[in-house]
């Protein structure tokens, strides 16, 4: 299968690039910078949201290969603070990088899945787009939008060949702790005392989260389905069980529960 994958630097999109290439499959890989190239990888240089950029790149993988077959948007990043803090350079870039750069490769790719009959979809949201997570309030909403997107784009295309997937991921051990930005000034710290304590607990469930080639291997398993899931949460149990209580039980309760796991 020829697969395009978005945000391969490092972490979930490295180790997927890595594994798909290695089980034999024509894998394409997006990065914004240089990085140490995987030697079965074909490497493309773009910023997710720019949409120029974007399309030329998936026809030039389209001239080059033919095809598609698979789209893994996993290219985001992420912003902690108060949502009251966050400045609106702040909130473009987090909805642009997590959001916008995904519409912009989905809108690039579908013309030609509808053409050729056929593919997949697969986008990486968060155990954060079921629910609302506190002082990373934008990164939450960036992943909710992702799940509505998805959620009206499986009925659209459900008769055309193309099969939509949402990957959830719970806390994992990657780059993206690091690269995390955070807002430090002393107004948000004193106006939301519990800011920094919650952040540290956060970072510390990342670092010690699970390793990103088990991601990978969902990914795989996702490819190679006739019929993949809607949706799948890669996660430690007990945030798996979060997700099925936010389910079942009244708002007032979840928000109980999760409020007191952050120390709020």
């Amino acid at each position: 299968m020829v697969i395009l994958i978005t945000g391969v630097s490092s972490g979930f999109g490295l180790e997927t690039a890595r594994l798909l290439a290695q089980e034999g499959h024509v894998v394409y890989g997006t990065v914004r910078r240089e990085v140490e190239q995987l030697p079965q990888v074909h490497y493309l240089h773009v910023d997710v949201r720019d949409r120029k950029t974007v399309a030329e790149v998936v026809n030039r993988v389209v001239e080059q290969e033919g095809r598609v077959d698979v789209l893994v948007n996993n290219a985001g990043m992420g912003i902690g603070g108060p949502v009251e803090f966050a400045t609106e350079e702040e909130i473009r870039e987090q909805m642009d990088a997590n959001f916008m750069g995904l519409v912009n490769f989905v809108t690039a790719v579908l013309p030609f899945m509808r053409k050729q009959g056929s593919g997949k979809i697969i986008a990486m949201s968060s155990i954060g787009g079921l629910m609302g997570l506190p002082f990373q309030g934008f990164y939450s909403a960036s992943k909710f939008a992702i799940e509505g997107y998805c959620e009206a784009l499986r009925l659209e295309t459900q008769k055309l060949g193309i099969t939509v997937t949402v990957v959830r991921p719970g806390d994992f051990s990657t780059g993206f702790t690091a690269s995390r930005k955070k807002t430090v000034n002393a107004e948000a710290m004193n106006a939301y005392r519990t800011y920094a304590e919650s952040m540290e607990k956060v970072e510390h469930d990342e670092t010690g989260g699970l390793k990103p080639e088990a991601l990978a291997r969902i990914i795989s398993k996702i490819v190679r389905e006739k019929h993949p899931r809607c949706g799948y949460v890669v996660a430690s149990f007990e945030q798996r069980l979060s997700v099925l209580l936010k389910r079942v039980l009244p708002a007032r309760w979840f928000a109980g529960i999760l409020g007191s796991y952050y120390k709020l």
